[in-house]
């Protein structure tokens, strides 16, 4: 999910860092409609502390690398800032372990960020339905990653050919942290709804 400098397009790296900035404006907007920001920095805090964590431990699997994202988690927790969260950990990532490029940190941060995005929606959705949210929480994890790994892969189609083999080859390592985080997302939303279930977002019948 690191992609380096130097290997994208002027186009494509200027895509990433435009929606960036669109995005991260409505996050902060959004969380501004939901209540004080300051309220929410701790909350912030801690799941991007959880993201940068977590995306640090890679393991070899040639020829690429894998690591927990989360992103599916953070996007069910945190909403609309799911995406600055991640943006400031690709940020510290870059700046002080030189994983991935600083000219790439908004492509990056779209790759990870509008599948949480997505997966915010789709667990408000699905919680206002009336579905269980541990379960929903775990389709929430797969598929953030199945979303990422598909941006990844097209992103590095964008840089040409010799880049097709590896966009091929980073999907199959990808599948096996999907079923992780699947596992991980609804065992946390799981305990969340149990002890803390302010944390959530909430449905109508939970306002009530």
């Amino acid at each position: 999910m690191h992609i380096s400098d130097g290997v994208l397009s002027p186009a494509v790296i200027a895509f990433g860092w435009i929606v960036s900035i669109i995005f991260i404006a409505f996050a902060f907007k959004m969380a501004q409609k939901q209540g004080s920001i300051a309220e929410q920095i701790p909350k912030l805090s801690v799941f991007t502390a959880a993201f940068f964590v977590a995306s640090l431990i890679h393991i070899n699997v040639p020829p690429t690398s894998v690591h927990l994202i989360l992103n599916g988690l953070l996007g069910v927790v945190l909403g609309a800032l799911a995406y600055p969260a991640m943006f400031i950990g690709l940020v510290l990532q870059a700046l002080l372990f030189q994983h991935g490029g600083i000219t790439t940190i908004g492509i990056n941060s779209f790759n990870v960020g509008a599948p949480a995005l997505i997966c915010y929606a789709v667990f408000r959705k699905g919680s206002g339905m009336g579905l269980s949210k541990p379960a929903i929480g775990g389709i929430c994890g797969g598929l953030a990653i199945l979303l990422t790994t598909g941006f990844l892969a097209i992103t590095l189609i964008t840089a040409g050919e010799q880049f097709e083999m590896m966009a091929k080859l980073v999907v199959i390592p990808h599948m096996l942290i999907m079923v992780i985080e699947t596992i991980v997302t609804a065992s946390v939303v799981a305990y969340l709804a149990k002890v803390k279930p302010e944390l959530l977002p909430l449905n109508k019948e939970d306002k009530k």
